[in-house]
């Protein structure tokens, strides 16, 4: 079945917001076996948002829509719908109850113009808005089907989930497509391809190779008539595609790299501490983006000037021979935190972020140490890119360092 997306709010063509709803959509499309051929954002304006609807309604079996469905005037998802199916909106009153109880609830005022939430057309069914204003719409008409979600990513998340998939699954029949993605360090997209060349012919599954900030990914997708025989050909090639890379295979799907390496260190009874410079405690702050990250990360120190390293423990020798942009410097400042912080790893990041040079060194350059009870592992990388993207690249360079360390630690290498 062809599916089709439509993203409404002038907001997202402004680029004040970024439309994660279409992203999060086209990934569960196809769980569902449903083929997602089109993606359209229109703005809010009604004669616009018709055009689009019409043309999804000729060519497209399931069209979902996202945003617009708020109280106030420029909120004219309904309208566009009502439209599109020349159906007169009315006022429900089940809705309308369940909204003033919700206002009441909360001890608040309802505004009147809340009540536009309350309406219905003949053709819609109401979805269940557990953390909003805004119920959704579910229409079936003509062997179509349009779902209606709202705008703000968890509420539309949310009744994707409790409202949307079991009324899909029970409606539709036909294949089922699984997708997985592995994540590569260590090697260019070109390399990658040129590794993965033996089993790209594949037609099912496919693999489909793309660049990312944390590194290659490479996206395994599988087509079958039932989700058992779709996931046993996944986990087929998937073997496969790790036997070429080994252990620079650092993640699967949704494991971010920073939680990778909290895992690495909670198997090895490590402690981390870190001293930054050009980093600002970015990489303290991915570190910590984990739950439970207190059993491993002792600590962070941002030492952005020369005075704050020589506080914690470089030495003002280091400095004058080498600089403060150094390998050694790094080294220096990686042994002082982890010995400062009483920790088992501790890593060093210093470098120019930009946008001057800074003792003589370019922007981007940035040097990383990682010390491991006393073995000390280094990089030297070259960032291209604005300040933010330098601060980023680095702490993504800093944990790779920082893994294969770790895995050098252990003969076991279970990660």
């Amino acid at each position: 079945m062809k599916a089709e997306l439509i993203s409404i709010g002038t907001e997202i063509l402004l680029g004040e917001i970024v439309d994660t709803n279409s992203a999060y959509l086209a990934s569960q499309l196809p769980l569902l076996g449903l083929d997602l051929y089109w993606l359209s954002t229109v703005g809010d304006n009604r004669k616009r948002l018709l055009e689009v609807l019409e043309r999804a309604w000729k060519r497209s079996d399931v069209i979902i829509t996202t945003g617009g469905l708020g109280p106030t005037e420029d909120d004219i998802t309904r309208e566009g719908l009502s439209d599109l199916l020349n159906e007169k909106a009315y006022l429900d009153k089940d809705l309308e109850k369940w909204l003033r109880d919700l206002f009441s609830s909360r001890n608040m005022r309802m505004p009147e113009r809340n009540l536009k939430q309350a309406t219905l057309i003949p053709s819609s069914k109401p979805l269940h808005n557990s953390r909003g204003t805004a119920p959704g719409w579910w229409i079936e008409k003509e062997r179509k089907l349009i779902i209606s979600l709202p705008g703000p990513p968890m509420e539309m998340i949310t009744m994707w989930e409790k409202e949307v998939l079991p009324g899909l699954k029970a409606r539709l029949a036909g294949e089922v497509i699984l997708s997985t993605t592995l994540k590569i360090s260590g090697m260019g997209e070109a390399a990658v391809d040129e590794v993965l060349s033996p089993l790209l012919s594949s037609t099912n599954p496919t693999i489909g190779v793309y660049a990312k900030p944390d590194g290659i990914h490479a996206r395994l997708t599988a087509k079958a008539a039932h989700e058992g025989e779709a996931r046993n050909a996944l986990d087929a090639m998937e073997a496969k595609v790790r036997v070429l890379f080994g252990d620079k295979i650092w993640g699967k799907d949704s494991e971010s790299l920073s939680g990778v390496i909290g895992s690495l260190l909670k198997e090895r009874n490590f402690k981390l501490a870190s001293m930054e410079s050009c980093t600002g405690g970015l990489f303290a702050s991915i570190v910590t983006d984990n739950p439970g990250s207190s059993e491993y990360f002792n600590g962070g120190l941002v030492a952005y000037t020369r005075q704050m390293k020589t506080v914690w423990g470089v030495a003002e020798q280091t400095i004058d021979k080498f600089g403060m942009v150094s390998a050694e410097t790094a080294k220096a400042m990686a042994a002082a935190a982890r010995e400062l912080l009483k920790s088992d790893a501790g890593v060093g990041i210093t470098g120019v972020a930009g946008p001057t040079e800074m003792e003589g060194k370019k922007p981007g350059i940035v040097y990383i140490a990682v010390d491991c009870q006393g073995k000390v592992n280094l990089f030297k990388g070259n960032i291209v890119g604005d300040r933010l993207t330098v601060k980023q690249r680095g702490v993504t360079a800093a944990l790779l360092e920082l893994r294969k360390a770790l895995l050098d630690m252990n003969p076991n290498k279970s990660a």
